[in-house]
Protein backbone atom coordinates (compact mmCIF):
# COMPACT_ATOMS: atom_id res chain seq x y z
CA UNK A 1 0.00 0.00 0.00
CA UNK A 2 1.34 3.45 -0.95
CA UNK A 3 1.79 5.97 1.88
CA UNK A 4 -0.82 8.72 2.24
CA UNK A 5 0.48 11.93 0.63
CA UNK A 6 1.20 14.60 3.25
CA UNK A 7 0.06 18.10 2.35
CA UNK A 8 0.84 21.35 4.17
CA UNK A 9 -1.86 23.94 3.50
CA UNK A 10 -0.74 27.52 4.17
CA UNK A 11 -3.79 29.81 4.12
CA UNK A 12 -4.78 32.69 6.44
CA UNK A 13 -8.50 32.48 5.59
CA UNK A 14 -9.62 29.94 8.19
CA UNK A 15 -12.99 29.25 6.57
CA UNK A 16 -11.44 28.59 3.17
CA UNK A 17 -8.65 26.54 4.72
CA UNK A 18 -11.10 24.28 6.52
CA UNK A 19 -13.08 23.71 3.30
CA UNK A 20 -9.93 22.83 1.35
CA UNK A 21 -8.61 20.65 4.16
CA UNK A 22 -11.88 18.72 4.43
CA UNK A 23 -12.09 18.25 0.67
CA UNK A 24 -8.53 17.00 0.29
CA UNK A 25 -8.88 14.68 3.28
CA UNK A 26 -11.95 13.19 1.61
CA UNK A 27 -9.75 12.48 -1.40
CA UNK A 28 -7.23 10.52 0.63
CA UNK A 29 -4.67 13.17 1.59
CA UNK A 30 -3.23 13.89 5.01
CA UNK A 31 -3.55 17.66 5.42
CA UNK A 32 -1.98 19.94 8.01
CA UNK A 33 -3.07 23.59 8.07
CA UNK A 34 -1.11 26.65 9.22
CA UNK A 35 -2.22 30.25 8.91
CA UNK A 36 0.92 32.36 8.45
CA UNK A 37 4.31 32.41 6.81
CA UNK A 38 6.44 31.98 9.92
CA UNK A 39 4.51 28.86 10.96
CA UNK A 40 4.76 27.56 7.41
CA UNK A 41 8.55 27.80 7.37
CA UNK A 42 8.79 26.06 10.74
CA UNK A 43 6.46 23.27 9.60
CA UNK A 44 8.28 22.75 6.28
CA UNK A 45 11.66 22.53 7.99
CA UNK A 46 10.59 20.35 10.91
CA UNK A 47 8.30 17.90 9.08
CA UNK A 48 8.78 18.29 5.30
CA UNK A 49 5.50 17.42 3.54
CA UNK A 50 5.17 15.88 0.10
CA UNK A 51 3.60 19.08 -1.18
CA UNK A 52 2.94 22.61 0.08
CA UNK A 53 -0.15 24.52 -1.01
CA UNK A 54 1.02 28.06 -0.36
CA UNK A 55 -1.05 31.24 -0.49
CA UNK A 56 0.88 34.32 -1.64
CA UNK A 57 -1.00 36.88 0.47
CA UNK A 58 -0.16 35.92 4.04
CA UNK A 59 0.19 38.07 7.19
CA UNK A 60 3.78 38.83 8.12
CA UNK A 61 5.97 36.78 5.80
CA UNK A 62 4.21 36.41 2.44
CA UNK A 63 4.15 33.26 0.30
CA UNK A 64 6.82 34.50 -2.12
CA UNK A 65 9.27 35.01 0.75
CA UNK A 66 8.35 31.66 2.31
CA UNK A 67 9.07 29.96 -1.01
CA UNK A 68 12.34 31.84 -1.45
CA UNK A 69 13.59 30.90 2.02
CA UNK A 70 12.65 27.21 2.07
CA UNK A 71 13.35 26.31 -1.55
CA UNK A 72 17.13 25.75 -1.15
CA UNK A 73 16.55 22.95 1.38
CA UNK A 74 12.97 21.77 0.75
CA UNK A 75 12.80 19.14 -2.01
CA UNK A 76 9.05 18.61 -2.14
CA UNK A 77 6.53 20.32 -4.39
CA UNK A 78 5.17 23.84 -3.98
CA UNK A 79 1.79 24.82 -5.44
CA UNK A 80 1.25 28.56 -5.10
CA UNK A 81 -2.17 30.21 -4.72
CA UNK A 82 -2.82 33.86 -5.50
CA UNK A 83 -5.92 36.02 -5.38
CA UNK A 84 -4.23 38.53 -7.65
CA UNK A 85 -5.01 37.62 -11.25
CA UNK A 86 -1.88 39.23 -12.65
CA UNK A 87 0.64 37.53 -14.91
CA UNK A 88 3.60 39.08 -13.12
CA UNK A 89 2.67 37.36 -9.85
CA UNK A 90 2.57 34.02 -11.62
CA UNK A 91 6.01 34.61 -13.14
CA UNK A 92 7.48 35.75 -9.81
CA UNK A 93 6.04 32.68 -8.09
CA UNK A 94 7.60 30.30 -10.60
CA UNK A 95 10.93 32.12 -10.66
CA UNK A 96 11.07 31.97 -6.86
CA UNK A 97 10.86 28.19 -6.95
CA UNK A 98 7.18 27.26 -7.03
CA UNK A 99 6.40 24.25 -9.21
CA UNK A 100 2.90 25.37 -10.18
CA UNK A 101 0.33 28.05 -9.35
CA UNK A 102 -3.43 28.57 -9.31
CA UNK A 103 -5.45 31.78 -9.15
CA UNK A 104 -8.22 32.09 -6.57
CA UNK A 105 -11.05 31.32 -6.37
CA UNK A 106 -9.77 27.78 -6.84
CA UNK A 107 -12.18 25.15 -8.07
CA UNK A 108 -11.75 22.00 -5.97
CA UNK A 109 -11.44 19.60 -8.91
CA UNK A 110 -8.79 21.82 -10.53
CA UNK A 111 -6.77 21.95 -7.30
CA UNK A 112 -7.06 18.19 -6.98
CA UNK A 113 -5.97 17.67 -10.58
CA UNK A 114 -2.90 19.91 -10.21
CA UNK A 115 -1.98 18.31 -6.90
CA UNK A 116 -2.19 14.81 -8.33
CA UNK A 117 -0.17 15.88 -11.39
CA UNK A 118 2.68 17.06 -9.15
CA UNK A 119 2.65 13.89 -7.09
CA UNK A 120 2.57 11.73 -10.24
CA UNK A 121 5.70 13.50 -11.40
CA UNK A 122 7.34 12.56 -8.10
CA UNK A 123 6.28 8.91 -8.42
CA UNK A 124 7.70 8.76 -11.95
CA UNK A 125 10.97 10.36 -10.88
CA UNK A 126 10.40 13.52 -12.94
CA UNK A 127 12.43 16.34 -11.37
CA UNK A 128 10.86 19.64 -10.35
CA UNK A 129 12.08 22.96 -11.69
CA UNK A 130 14.67 23.25 -8.93
CA UNK A 131 16.13 19.86 -9.93
CA UNK A 132 16.85 20.30 -13.63
CA UNK A 133 19.09 17.28 -14.20
CA UNK A 134 16.54 15.78 -16.57
CA UNK A 135 17.19 18.54 -19.08
CA UNK A 136 20.23 16.74 -20.48
CA UNK A 137 22.88 18.55 -18.47
CA UNK A 138 26.57 17.96 -18.97
CA UNK A 139 26.72 19.65 -22.37
CA UNK A 140 27.68 23.09 -23.58
CA UNK A 141 25.47 24.74 -26.17
CA UNK A 142 26.73 27.68 -28.18
CA UNK A 143 24.70 29.97 -30.40
CA UNK A 144 26.13 33.09 -31.97
CA UNK A 145 27.89 34.79 -28.99
CA UNK A 146 25.90 32.85 -26.40
CA UNK A 147 27.39 30.00 -24.34
CA UNK A 148 25.13 27.83 -22.19
CA UNK A 149 26.85 25.40 -19.83
CA UNK A 150 24.40 22.72 -18.74
CA UNK A 151 26.77 21.21 -16.17
CA UNK A 152 27.64 24.45 -14.38
CA UNK A 153 24.26 26.01 -15.16
CA UNK A 154 25.89 29.21 -16.36
CA UNK A 155 25.22 31.46 -19.34
CA UNK A 156 27.46 34.06 -20.93
CA UNK A 157 27.36 36.24 -24.02
CA UNK A 158 30.59 37.38 -25.65
CA UNK A 159 32.35 36.25 -22.48
CA UNK A 160 30.14 38.34 -20.18
CA UNK A 161 28.15 36.32 -17.60
CA UNK A 162 24.35 36.55 -17.61
CA UNK A 163 22.61 35.92 -14.30
CA UNK A 164 19.46 33.80 -14.66
CA UNK A 165 17.11 32.35 -12.09
CA UNK A 166 16.77 28.55 -11.96
CA UNK A 167 13.43 28.76 -13.79
CA UNK A 168 14.90 31.00 -16.50
CA UNK A 169 17.85 28.68 -17.01
CA UNK A 170 15.55 25.65 -17.25
CA UNK A 171 13.44 27.40 -19.90
CA UNK A 172 16.51 28.46 -21.90
CA UNK A 173 18.10 25.02 -21.68
CA UNK A 174 14.88 23.35 -22.77
CA UNK A 175 14.58 25.57 -25.84
CA UNK A 176 18.28 25.34 -26.74
CA UNK A 177 18.63 21.59 -26.21
CA UNK A 178 15.60 20.87 -28.41
CA UNK A 179 16.67 23.19 -31.25
CA UNK A 180 15.80 23.32 -34.09
CA UNK A 181 12.45 21.95 -32.89
CA UNK A 182 9.58 24.39 -32.41
CA UNK A 183 8.18 24.07 -28.89
CA UNK A 184 4.55 24.94 -28.27
CA UNK A 185 3.30 26.39 -25.01
CA UNK A 186 1.90 22.91 -24.31
CA UNK A 187 5.37 21.42 -24.79
CA UNK A 188 6.99 23.92 -22.45
CA UNK A 189 4.36 23.68 -19.71
CA UNK A 190 4.38 19.89 -19.91
CA UNK A 191 8.17 19.66 -19.65
CA UNK A 192 8.69 22.25 -16.93
CA UNK A 193 5.47 22.00 -14.91
CA UNK A 194 3.76 18.78 -15.93
CA UNK A 195 0.50 20.45 -17.00
CA UNK A 196 -1.27 21.28 -20.25
CA UNK A 197 -1.73 24.79 -21.61
CA UNK A 198 -5.31 25.98 -21.06
CA UNK A 199 -5.26 28.58 -23.82
CA UNK A 200 -5.28 31.44 -21.30
CA UNK A 201 -2.01 31.02 -19.38
CA UNK A 202 0.36 33.81 -20.43
CA UNK A 203 3.18 33.02 -18.00
CA UNK A 204 5.30 31.32 -20.67
CA UNK A 205 5.08 34.36 -22.97
CA UNK A 206 6.07 36.67 -20.13
CA UNK A 207 8.98 34.47 -19.10
CA UNK A 208 10.18 34.32 -22.72
CA UNK A 209 10.01 38.12 -22.86
CA UNK A 210 11.98 38.46 -19.62
CA UNK A 211 14.54 35.91 -20.78
CA UNK A 212 15.01 37.74 -24.08
CA UNK A 213 15.75 40.98 -22.21
CA UNK A 214 18.43 39.29 -20.12
CA UNK A 215 19.97 37.76 -23.25
CA UNK A 216 19.98 41.13 -25.03
CA UNK A 217 17.55 39.75 -27.60
CA UNK A 218 14.43 41.74 -26.77
CA UNK A 219 14.26 43.84 -29.94
CA UNK A 220 12.61 42.24 -33.00
CA UNK A 221 13.58 40.55 -35.17
CA UNK A 222 14.76 38.24 -32.37
CA UNK A 223 18.02 36.45 -33.09
CA UNK A 224 18.04 33.75 -30.39
CA UNK A 225 14.49 32.93 -29.29
CA UNK A 226 12.18 33.30 -32.26
CA UNK A 227 8.39 33.33 -32.21
CA UNK A 228 6.82 31.05 -34.80
CA UNK A 229 3.35 32.48 -35.29
CA UNK A 230 0.57 30.09 -34.41
CA UNK A 231 3.01 27.38 -33.28
CA UNK A 232 5.37 28.38 -30.49
CA UNK A 233 9.04 29.22 -29.91
CA UNK A 234 12.25 28.24 -31.66
CA UNK A 235 15.82 28.63 -30.41
CA UNK A 236 18.14 29.61 -33.26
CA UNK A 237 21.62 28.16 -32.86
CA UNK A 238 22.97 29.99 -35.89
Amino acid sequence: MEPTPRILLVEDDERLAKLVQTFLQSQGFQVRWVGDGQEAMKAIRSEPPDCVILDILLPGVDGIEVCRQVRPTYHGWILMLTAQDEDINEVVALDTGADDYLTKPVRPHVLLSRLRALLRRASRGIPKVSEPASLDEGKVITAQELRIDGDRRTVSRAGEPIVLTDAEFDLLWLLASRAPAILTRDDILSELRGIEHDGLDRSIDMRISKLRRKLGDDQPPHQLIKTVRGRGYLFARS
